[in-house]
């Protein structure tokens, strides 16, 4: 929970990497496991993290996750977990595989959240809202499980019934000038992608 006490940050780590034919949240950018790097990026704006996903798995790289409450309900599930387990009234939830993240965006997103009067903060692209990357007010957990209840698996569906706040293009690009910052790694394409671009980025002190 970041100093305030306002927001709490948890990074989701429950997906099968079906595509990517190994957990894609421990492959290294950097020589450090992504899933540590976005732990490291949410609890520099928000304070010590939360892992969603299998108990146990992670331990090899020092992180502890709590298991799903609703088992195989996907990332819906796992917001509805991070609201249930969170003391704070804000909360910042990011997938583990967005390798382009950065504290400045996450920092606005937290600033948005806080001075939000909305269930939720959603950046939104020419695709649609971006919920994996976005802030939650725990009152929102109701009407996330509710949602669940019904069957609702797809993210966007289960908001339906909250009151959303978006963040157009023409403000998070600022933060994005490469349109990459919601490109999610699925692939080993994704991720020689995004090591070579990063680790670039690292030489040339960009990151």
């Amino acid at each position: 929970m970041s100093p305030t006490g306002q927001i709490a940050g948890f990074v989701l780590a429950g997906g099968a990497s079906s595509r990517m034919g190994r957990a894609k949240a421990l492959l290294e950018i950097g020589g450090v496991p992504l899933l540590v790097r976005t732990v490291r990026l949410v609890e520099s704006v928000a304070g010590p993290a939360t892992v969603i996903g299998r108990p146990g798995a992670y331990e090899s790289i020092g992180l502890r996750a709590i298991d799903d409450d609703v088992p195989g309900a996907g990332p819906l599930g796992a917001i509805a977990t991070a609201l249930r387990a969170s003391s704070a009234p804000w909360n910042l939830v990011v997938a583990c595989d967005l390798p382009y993240l950065t504290r400045e965006w996450l920092e606005y997103v937290a600033k948005r959240a806080l001075a939000s009067s909305a269930d939720a903060v959603l950046p939104i692209n020419a695709r649609g809202a971006e919920p994996l990357c976005a802030a939650y007010h725990k009152r929102g957990e109701a009407a996330i499980r509710a949602a669940l209840a019904r069957g609702v698996r797809k993210v966007t569906d289960g908001l339906r019934d909250l009151r959303v706040e978006t963040i157009e293009p023409a403000e998070w690009k600022a933060f994005d000038s490469d349109g990459l910052l919601f490109k999610n790694m699925n692939s080993p394409e994704d991720y020689e992608e995004a090591k070579a671009r990063l680790d670039a980025g690292a030489r040339s002190g960009r990151t």
